[in-house]
């Protein structure tokens, strides 16, 4: 049970704030009979159901690395991109994809119930931010006594959370709200920018959220990735595209396009600066692969 939650956290958070659970889409409403319903998806449009305000995953200009391999996707199949628009939180699934507004969710957490997942098509972690040429710079691990008494941003209740616990760096944490309308507010900027104020001295953020904020807009922070923990729950994920329950032909024909398109998708995400690692989780993805 406790793995399911922190698959479905990560779901949300990498497309909400780390990014990627569905714990909040889990609130979404029962899943539908499982069936062959290949009949629904659309033959004359790939159909995308995505967050209008969420970079630097997704927005309606099209600027979201998700976007982008949204389009990708859709060049390989010859057809046009069609979103439905919605916000990534509590309904999601059941009035997009459930709804047979859309046929696929780009970024989904693998295992997680609400969907039929893909094969997965990249690897990250959650990631620790601090500046560049600060006393934290060398910092892997949320275990470091480095980070003791430091004040740390973490989005509240995300896996880092439990490590943050154990090692006794909550009591001077600042929490931001994980179930958020990203049209209205923006926790990881928030975030990010309470960091370079001097507000924090670091932040923890999914690292498809972190890497592309960090890259793109704050020349003077570094982004970590997390893979140093010894003890659960891990902080890394495998993340695949969402397709509905029972339709297993849409889902083989996008494992296809993954598969024959893996070298472009993985340029799509490095050129954003999602941190890219290994299927086990243990380092950076190898240039070749």
């Amino acid at each position: 049970m406790r793995s399911r939650k922190l698959k479905r956290l990560v779901s949300v958070t990498s497309s909400l704030l780390a990014g990627a659970g569905a714990l909040l889409l889990a609130a979404a409403g029962s899943q539908p009979a499982v069936a062959q319903t290949s009949d629904l998806v659309s033959k004359t449009a790939f159909r995308v159901c995505a967050d209008p305000a969420n970079l630097p995953m997704s927005d309606r200009s099209g600027k979201g690395y998700e976007n982008r391999i949204a389009e990708l996707m859709a060049s390989k199949l010859g057809l046009p991109v069609e979103y439905t628009w919605f916000p990534m939180a509590t309904g999601f699934v059941r009035k997009t994809l459930q709804a047979n507004a859309c046929d696929v969710v780009i970024g989904f957490a693998q295992g997680d119930e609400l969907v039929l997942n893909t094969n997965h098509y990249y690897t990250s972690s959650y990631v620790l931010i601090v500046a560049s040429e600060g006393p934290l710079g060398g910092v892997t691990t949320l275990a470091d006594p480095l980070l003791k008494d430091k004040r740390i941003g973490i989005v509240a209740g995300t896996p880092p959370a439990t490590h943050m616990a154990r090692n006794g760096l909550l009591p001077k944490a600042k929490g931001y709200h994980l179930m958020v309308d990203r049209r209205y507010e923006d926790p990881a900027d928030d975030m990010l920018a309470d960091l370079e104020s001097g507000a924090l001295d670091a932040a923890i953020l999914w690292g498809p959220i972190g890497g592309p904020l960090v890259k793109a807009s704050h020349p003077k922070l570094k982004a970590t990735p997390l893979l140093s923990e010894t003890t659960p729950p891990r902080l890394f994920y495998r993340i695949t595209m969402g397709v509905r329950q029972g339709e297993k032909v849409w889902e083989r024909k996008l494992n296809s396009l993954i598969r024959r398109n893996q070298s472009e998708i993985n340029a799509i995400l490095a050129e954003a600066g999602v941190p890219l690692l290994n299927d086990m989780g243990t380092g950076p993805l190898e240039a070749q692969q």
